[in-house]
C-alpha cells in the first residue's frame, strides 16, 4: 500500500454513524462480541501461535505476545464488564441560562477518530476497539509486526460484529504494519484526532518527537518499591516478589528495589530465596551486593548506573541501599518515569509523605505495584497507563475517551 490516507478518510466517515449509535445497542454489540470471540476461540489460538514461532522463546516480549484460551476468555468478560459501565459521552456537566436568555450546556463528546500504535500486546486490539465502540469513537490501529496474523484474526472478527450492528467496517481498522507508513498516521491532522503510542519508550519518544496530531503517552514503566526501615519484612518479600515475578513484561512490574540500610542485613537474605526460585537476575550496589553473595545468591551482577532508572521487562531488577526516606525519595525523583511507586512501611507520617511527595501516576502503600490496571480499577479495561498529566493520567480507559463540547440555545439572540 502506497497510502493509507483513504483508510483514514474512511474512519472519519465512520465517526457519523458510531456517534448516533444507540447506547444500548453498543452495550449488545460488545457482548455479542464477547461471545463471538469464544465462538472462535480455536481461530485465535491458530492465528497467534503463527506469531508465537517467529519470535525467539528468549525474547522478553513473547509472554506479552501470547493469547492462549485463559487469556481470550478474560477478553471477552471485559467485553461484558466495558458494556455495563455507563457511556461516558453525552453526558451534561454544567447548564445555566444567561441574562440574555441563552442556555448554555457543556456536555461530554467522543474524541472521534483514536489512533493507537502499539507493540507486541494483541489483547490490545480488542481493548481499544471495545472502549472506543463505547464511548462513541473510531479506532485506527497500528500494531507490530510481530502480533501481525493475531491482530489481523481479531479485527476481521470484530468487522464482523460490527456488520452484523450494520455499523461501517472503518470504525475499527488495522493499518499495515508498515514503518514507512507510520508517519503518514502521525501527521494526518485533517482525520485522526488524536494519536496514543503504548509500548517502548523508544516508540514513545519517536511519535512524540515526530506527530502533528495531539498525543496522549501511555509511558513505560519504571517502578521503584521502598522498603522503609518499620516495614513488615516478611510482608515487604512477598511484595516485592509479586511485583517482580507475576508478569515481569509488563509495564507495572517492579523494577528496583530500594532497601533502608537499616533492615538491609536483614531484608535482603529474607528476599533472595524467593526471587531465586524465579531465577531473577539481580543488579546490585556497593552496599547490596556483599549482603547478597554472603546469602549465596547465584545470579548477581555489580550494577552500574545503567541499571537504575532502567524498565527491565525481565527476571531482572536492581537493588539499592538507601540512608531513609530522604535518600529513597530522591532517588525515585531522579529515576522515575512516573507509572507507579511503592512504599513498604509501618510509619504512617513517612507513608504519607512519600504519598504525597512522589510524583506518579499511582502510588502505594503496602501493596504490589502490579495492581495498575484499567481492569483492576474497575474500568473494565485500558489503552495504556498515561504517565502525563494532561487530560488523562493512570489508567486511560473510558471515561477518558471523550473531549468537552459547548451546547448553546438561542431565540434569535445577536452580539451587540
Amino acid at each position: 500500500m502506497e497510502s493509507i490516507m483513504p483508510l483514514l478518510e474512511q474512519a472519519q466517515q465512520a465517526t457519523s454513524a458510531i456517534k448516533t449509535f444507540p447506547d444500548r445497542q453498543k452495550q449488545q454489540l460488545l457482548k455479542r462480541l464477547g461471545v463471538y470471540l469464544q465462538e472462535h476461540i480455536n481461530e485465535i489460538v491458530s492465528a497467534n501461535q503463527q506469531d508465537l514461532e517467529r519470535m525467539p522463546d528468549t525474547d522478553p516480549k513473547k509472554d506479552r505476545l501470547l493469547l492462549n484460551k485463559t487469556r481470550i476468555q478474560q477478553l471477552a468478560d471485559s467485553l461484558t464488564d466495558i458494556a455495563k459501565l455507563p457511556d461516558p459521552s453525552n453526558q451534561l456537566l454544567s447548564e445555566k441560562k444567561l441574562d440574555n436568555g441563552l442556555l448554555v450546556q457543556k456536555r461530554t463528546a467522543p474524541l472521534g477518530v483514536v489512533g493507537v500504535i502499539y507493540e507486541s500486546r494483541p489483547n490490545v486490539t480488542v481493548d481499544v476497539a471495545a472502549l472506543c465502540i463505547r464511548s462513541g469513537n473510531v479506532c485506527v490501529l497500528r500494531g507490530g509486526t510481530d502480533a501481525f496474523y493475531t491482530n489481523t484474526c481479531l479485527v476481521g472478527l470484530i468487522q464482523d460484529v460490527l456488520s452484523e450492528f450494520e455499523l461501517p467496517k472503518a470504525t475499527v481498522q488495522l493499518l499495515p504494519a508498515d514503518r514507512n507508513l507510520v508517519m503518514e498516521l502521525l501527521t494526518a491532522v485533517k482525520y485522526v484526532d488524536i494519536i496514543i503510542p503504548r509500548g517502548s519508550q523508544q516508540l514513545i519518544n519517536f511519535v512524540r518527537d515526530n506527530a502533528r496530531v495531539p498525543v496522549i503517552e501511555t509511558g513505560a514503566g519504571v517502578c521503584h518499591t521502598y522498603v522503609e526501615r518499620t516495614a513488615d519484612l516478611q510482608q515487604a518479600a512477598i511484595i516485592v516478589t509479586n511485583a517482580k515475578v507475576t508478569r515481569p513484561s509488563v509495564c507495572n512490574s517492579l523494577d528496583t528495589v530500594l532497601v533502608d540500610r537499616a533492615v538491609a542485613a536483614d531484608f535482603l537474605p529474607l528476599l533472595a530465596p524467593s526471587l531465586q526460585a524465579y531465577n531473577v537476575e539481580i543488579f546490585a550496589d556497593e552496599t547490596a551486593y556483599p549482603i547478597l553473595e554472603k546469602a549465596g545468591y547465584p545470579y548477581l551482577q555489580h550494577a552500574t548506573p545503567e541499571d537504575f532508572g532502567r524498565e527491565f521487562l525481565d527476571f531482572k531488577c536492581s537493588v539499592k541501599v538507601v540512608e531513609g526516606a530522604d535518600e529513597a525519595l530522591s532517588h525515585i525523583r531522579h529515576y522515575s518515569s512516573k507509572h507507579s511507586e511503592a512504599i513498604i512501611s509501618a510509619d504512617a507520617a513517612i507513608s504519607e509523605r512519600f504519598m504525597n511527595e512522589v510524583d506518579a501516576a499511582a502510588v502505594y502503600v503496602n501493596a504490589s505495584t502490579r495492581f495498575t490496571d484499567g481492569g483492576v480499577f474497575g474500568l473494565g479495561a485500558e489503552i495504556g497507563i498515561s504517565t502525563q498529566k494532561l487530560h488523562a493520567r493512570g489508567p486511560f480507559a473510558l471515561e477518558k475517551l471523550v473531549t468537552e463540547k459547548w451546547f448553546v440555545y438561542g431565540n434569535g439572540q445577536v452580539r451587540i
